[in-house]
């Protein structure tokens, strides 16, 4: 890394509560268009890849409001945040009496932003910076916000979420209709009226339903 993550985040964040999820407080870009457009040159010249964490996006958000309204969805059961990005929902899960929770992201920023997060609203996270895609089920209940926005990315997620519910883990996915997500093989639990950064999504409000992969109930 060419530069300080902490030292970064602290200086281009504010700590700011997501609008759906206002329990929670994170440290977000409050111009999320200055920081998410800087050219590539400029995101090489301070080695920062493209900061998803930075921003509390509405899959997320869905899927964190879910949690908090239904914490028995997570209560004393073993957890994993798949592209945890900020943490957002892995707070939620802690915060609403998760046994464990591992928040899994491969972009190196991310474990920094999770851990400042996670101190932030008095939890305790552990964070792992590798590609689980494929690996087999080692947690009860496999949270992922806003996944499927990528037709390759959705192209590996399938199968592995097909095998990860085969074996009896709950796989809850929040989607803001994005246009790779497999709606025909999940279950809708609930939606919401999101509220989101333009800059972001070329929206004020994003509708946003939480899926259960498979069976229907968590």
């Amino acid at each position: 890394m060419k530069t300080d993550p902490e030292s970064f985040i602290r200086a281009n964040t504010g700590i700011l509560s997501p609008p759906h999820v206002p329990e929670i407080r994170l440290h977000l870009a409050s111009e999320a268009h200055d920081l998410w457009l800087k050219t590539e040159e400029e995101l090489e010249a301070i080695g920062l890849p493209p900061p998803f964490w930075a921003f509390a996006w509405a899959g997320g958000q869905g899927v964190a409001r879910y949690i908090l309204d239904h914490p028995e969805t997570v209560r004393g059961r073993r957890i994993i945040d798949f592209a945890s990005g900020s943490g957002l929902v892995a707070i939620a899960a802690k915060m609403a009496g998760a046994a464990s929770v591992l928040a899994v992201d491969i972009d190196p920023w991310a474990e920094t932003a999770v851990h400042m997060n996670a101190e932030l609203n008095g939890v305790e996270l552990v964070f792992k910076g590798e590609d689980i895609i494929g690996r087999e089920k080692i947690a009860d209940v496999y949270l992922a916000g806003d996944v499927f926005y990528d037709k390759g990315f959705a192209d590996l997620l399938r199968p592995w979420f097909n095998e990860l519910a085969r074996a009896g883990a709950v796989v809850l996915v929040g989607d803001p209709g994005r246009a790779y997500c497999p709606r025909e093989l999940m279950t809708a639990l609930a939606a919401y009226e999101v509220p989101v950064t333009r800059a972001l999504e070329d929206s004020e409000v994003k509708r946003t339903t939480v899926w259960r992969y498979g069976t229907t109930g968590a």
